[in-house]
């Protein structure tokens, strides 16, 4: 492998009556009041059979007067509501997490689930957020990292559906594959004249990312030298600072092919502002299929992935889940294609 580099470019909230110190009123306050059963209490507020119309009147009555609001959760468990999956991203920032989100929705909604979103990178408390969802939904998805680890001592029962798991993971999971797209880009680069080439990667020089590897393996198999260069973290504005470095070069590369679409966004930056032309001065590739990558100038070359395809699955492991199938053994993959654009 060639050489590695980085570059780093109301009233007073303490009385009795305030909202603050006022208790919720519980479904026993209510069954109390109207002189009921706990049972009478669940079937007026749910609308079921089994009571007279005054007895209904009365629970509601005693339950408006207590500003009394059912359990979403004990509702769903009585009426059978819908499905629910818990959705984790770690960073909505990320174009690429809303993209996902949309599609998990809009399939989930086509198959009677509905969706909860957490950001466990934003928020800052990840256990407490994961501690609340496991409780509320029938299957959790998503970027989970090292909250994998451990989940059953964790978060109990609650099935896990991973993506891009570890192939030794024991829990389900929708891997997302770039080798063949990688190979097809590898070989346009090659047929354009590429000599020159420099894999951007998001990582420490000690622990380049699976991709950067599979990226320098597929040029150096075409006789190229490509140089791996390091960016800390796969933002734009890490990518722009080190591209900035590398292309003031006496010797500057003629491809950059960059760990995500993000950091290919920040690459574009850079050389539009050292006056290059792109992609005749420097070609520029990236990962993931943004839809922002269609609208930039010039549009830019990636290899995407199907989102909806990444969602079907990811519904028909949450549908095995939820009906008791085992977790192990059940993987999907799906595979990124190369989208040729202007700027390679």
């Amino acid at each position: 492998m060639a050489g590695s580099s980085q570059l780093n470019g109301a009233g007073d909230p303490g009385s009795p009556g305030s909202p603050a110190t006022r208790r919720r009123a519980t479904i026993l306050d209510v069954a109390s009041a109207a002189g009921v059963s706990r049972q009478t209490v669940t079937r007026a507020v749910n609308d079921m059979a089994g009571i007279s119309v005054e007895t209904k009147r009365r629970v509601l009555e005693a339950a408006n007067a207590l500003s009394y609001r059912p359990s979403r959760f004990g509702r769903g468990l009585v009426t059978g509501g819908d499905s629910q999956l818990g959705l984790v991203v770690s960073d909505l920032r990320n174009p690429y997490s809303p993209e996902l989100a949309a599609a998990v929705v809009r399939c989930a909604a086509a198959e009677g689930w509905s969706v909860s979103l957490v950001d466990i990178g934003l928020a800052g408390a990840a256990d407490r957020l994961l501690h609340s969802l496991h409780a509320q939904v029938d299957v959790i998805v998503g970027y989970l990292g090292e909250w994998a680890r451990g989940w059953e001592s964790r978060f109990g029962a609650t099935p896990l559906i991973l993506l891009d798991a570890d192939a030794d993971s024991r829990h389900a999971g929708v891997n997302l594959d770039p080798s063949a797209a990688i190979e097809d880009l590898a070989d346009h680069l090659v047929a354009v004249g590429t000599r020159r080439p420099v894999v951007l990667d998001a990582s420490e020089p000690h622990a380049t990312s699976g991709r950067g590897i599979a990226m320098m393996a597929a040029l150096e198999r075409r006789g190229l030298s490509p140089e791996l260069v390091h960016a800390s973290a796969s933002t734009p504005e890490h990518a722009s600072a080190v591209t900035a470095q590398i292309i003031r070069r006496a010797t500057p590369p003629d491809a950059i092919f960059a760990f995500n679409d993000l950091m290919a966004l920040g690459v574009l930056s850079a050389c539009r502002h050292a006056g290059l032309d792109v992609p005749r001065d420097i070609r520029v590739a990236g990962v993931d299929g943004l839809t922002i990558g269609a609208l930039v100038a010039p549009t830019l070359t990636t290899l995407a992935v199907d989102f909806d395809e990444v969602a079907r699955h990811t519904l028909e492991l949450a549908v095995s889940l939820r009906d008791g199938t085992p977790g192990l053994g059940l993987r999907r993959t799906v595979s990124h294609r190369l989208v040729l654009r202007e700027s390679a």
